[in-house]
């Protein structure tokens, strides 16, 4: 596994898009992309389809700050 910084906004309400940038652990680039649909729209309630992914980037092992994303790193050592 790798970790990502997954960043781009989302439709907050009509005409309203709010910026994000999440952390995640992921096997590759589409990975990280699918799993920032996935947790958007379970912790926020939005559609895929309001979910705008501006860029992925790949993070070292010293850079990630999410504790959970550094957990799954350490794990599938």
């Amino acid at each position: 596994m790798k970790a990502f910084e997954v960043s781009g906004q989302f439709m907050m309400s009509y005409r309203k898009w709010q910026p994000f940038a999440i952390e995640v652990a992921a096997a590759d680039e589409n990975g990280a992309r699918e799993k920032t649909m996935a947790l958007m729209g379970s912790r926020h309630g939005v559609k895929r389809k309001s979910v705008k992914i501006g860029n992925v980037k790949a993070l070292k092992a010293e850079e990630v700050t999410d504790h959970a994303v550094r957990h799954l790193l350490e794990a599938k050592k």
